[in-house]
């Protein structure tokens, strides 16, 4: 018995003497502040480009700054929907007539993309309960405010460059494709 104890009392020494780092190495807390400049943009890195900017409703305009095609066939586009306006207000109705997605809440599911070479129009991808791959839940945006935006699309074959985007209540727009 005293064989165990002695061992376990030097076996948890042994394990104190790990907890702190050594000295030739920097404190772990100095490698904190990477993650919270992640939110930021790095200095070198372009400013955000500007693919196009629709008009809609009292004010709101909708700013796509990324068409990419995903590896597994999709297409995302990203955003900002601002209020221009100088208070407060709803967004305006984005989300379609379709009774799968009406169930499902605000969101910008109304969204399509248009490839008029090749006549196809692709509509926002659902998950397996039917609610649209968009940004969802928009309610009110303040004065002068924006939210991120994203939608998800099956990408158009590879040889289409560009599509005409289209959101209910917003005038429509050409993107090219990345």
């Amino acid at each position: 018995m005293a064989v165990a104890t002695a061992g376990l009392v030097l076996g948890v020494a042994g394990c104190g003497s790990e907890d702190e780092p050594p000295k030739s190495q920097p404190p772990v807390s100095s490698a904190a502040p990477s993650k919270s400049e992640g939110n930021e943009k790095p200095q070198s890195e372009a400013p955000e480009e500007v693919l196009a900017v629709l008009k809609g409703p009292n004010g709101f305009e909708l700013t796509i700054t990324s068409a990419k095609r995903d590896p597994g066939g999709f297409l995302t586009i990203k955003g900002r929907l601002k209020n221009t306006g100088d208070k407060g207000q709803a967004v305006p109705e984005m989300r379609g007539d379709e009774t799968e997605v009406l169930k499902h809440g605000d969101s910008l599911g109304g969204a399509t993309l248009v490839d008029g070479v090749a006549k196809k129009r692709y509509y926002v991808l659902r998950d397996t309960d039917g609610r649209p791959l968009t940004t969802t839940g928009l309610a009110l945006v303040g004065a002068q405010e924006s939210a991120e935006v994203f939608m998800q699309f099956p990408a158009p074959a590879e040889g289409t460059t560009e599509v005409t985007f289209q959101l209910p209540t917003f005038e429509p727009g050409t993107i090219k494709l990345s």
